[in-house]
């Protein structure tokens, strides 16, 4: 049989299988509305309620909500004593954010390369990496799998590092019995619009140690000893400004938002488990298209479902899934080969696992919501491009 043009429709569905969608419903709008109706729209109550639920959840001592995951890892590597001019290991497979907030905190990023066949922050390569002048290492918990922490947690021991996790895309994530912020100083969380855990913007850090979780609410909002809902109980008492700090609160309503989704995480997570599985059948069956690996006694939090392709192919397959209704990302191209980066951040080490998987790399939808019809459409139309494309 002739293979059809390249802008031909795969047979089946011509819905699109939209390549995110979330899952807020009546529990969320009801805690939207429960603060509307409120007095406080700004930090208070329902924040704090959520900082409590949150650390709970993770089984962390401490939780700072925030205005984003950004905020949280650069406010987390102030708190943490990040001196102008420290080098922070980190990888270069990850969003701009990750080096962009060490930046801002005054660090400098040094890139180090992944492991082939994780994407995640290789340890080995790591170790090499530390000078004199590195005070922090960053790993990303890639498309929701955790690094491995316990070699990570060894090298920041040994030579008196800080470790910040951006966990990002790993709430539900879990590697040799530890979880996000169980071994780092910090583990830093986004709830950004497409995020399993969501109020559309927004993010938070988690913590062992008290003082550091009280020096970041002080930094969360302008160095301030209190804020609107502390002063409003009991007579009016003056406030001071201690440090000088930054406007990355969490308001009450998105809190509100965030509060309802924790009792539905590991339910939620099972069905993109399910997806998963049957991605990784589909995709066994193909050429020329390979995935990550998930380390044995690893939880993945399941956050992307990304394929690797042939680099000179990958333009194509994003154009043949689009023509054919399916939602694509790329998460990520090495983010140390973008322009801004590439002419500001000096690269000192190889990076061509990073490079190589960063030209590789597309993502399919991978979302709770997602119905088994559309997953087999998915892989239809995935089968085709591989044959086709």
């Amino acid at each position: 049989m002739g293979h059809r043009a390249q802008g031909d429709v795969v047979p089946g569905r011509t819905e699109k299988v939209e390549f995110y969608r979330h899952s807020l419903g009546a529990d969320e709008k009801d805690a939207v509305a429960r603060v509307l109706d409120s007095l406080f729209l700004t930090t208070g109550e329902e924040v704090y309620a959520f900082e409590r639920e949150f650390a709970e959840y993770l089984g962390a001592p401490e939780v700072v909500a925030l205005a984003s995951c950004t905020a949280a890892e650069h406010l987390a590597l102030l708190a943490l004593g990040l001196r102008p001019g420290d080098e922070v290991i980190t990888t270069p497979l990850t969003f701009v954010a990750t080096a962009t907030a060490i930046l801002h905190a005054g660090g400098v990023p040094v890139f180090v390369d992944v492991e082939p066949s994780t994407g995640n922050l290789d340890p080995e390569r790591v170790e090499a990496a530390i000078t004199r002048r590195t005070r922090a290492i960053v790993p990303v918990h890639l498309y929701g799998t955790m690094c491995d922490m316990v070699a990570l947690r060894e090298l920041a021991d040994r030579f008196g590092l800080v470790l910040v996790e951006d966990a990002a895309h790993c709430v539900e994530g879990e590697r040799d019995g530890v979880r996000p912020a169980g071994l780092g100083d910090a583990a830093c969380f986004s709830f950004y619009a497409t995020k399993t855990l969501t109020s559309g913007e927004g993010g938070a850090v988690a913590l062992r140690d008290a003082a550091v979780a009280d020096r970041l609410r002080t930094l969360r909002l302008h160095g301030m000893t209190k804020n609107a809902a502390d002063r409003y109980h009991g007579l009016y008492q003056h406030w001071d400004m201690t440090e000088l700090g930054w406007k990355f609160n969490m308001s009450n309503i998105q809190g509100a938002m965030l509060r309802p989704q924790l009792g539905r995480l590991n339910d939620r997570l099972l069905r993109r488990e399910e997806i998963a599985r049957k991605y990784d059948a589909a995709i066994d069956q193909l050429d020329g298209v390979e995935r990550p690996v998930v380390p044995a006694a690893t939880r993945p939090a399941r956050h992307l479902y990304t394929v690797w392709v042939e680099p000179d192919r990958r333009d194509t397959y994003l154009g043949y899934l689009g023509r054919n209704g399916v939602g694509t990302a790329v998460n990520y191209r090495a983010i140390h080969t973008l322009r801004w980066l590439r002419e500001n951040v000096k690269v000192e080490h190889d990076l061509s696992n990073a490079e190589s998987i960063g030209a590789r790399t597309l993502s399919l939808p991978l979302y709770d919501g997602l119905r088994d019809d559309e997953v087999s459409r998915v892989c239809d139309v995935l089968a085709a491009a591989a044959r086709e494309a």
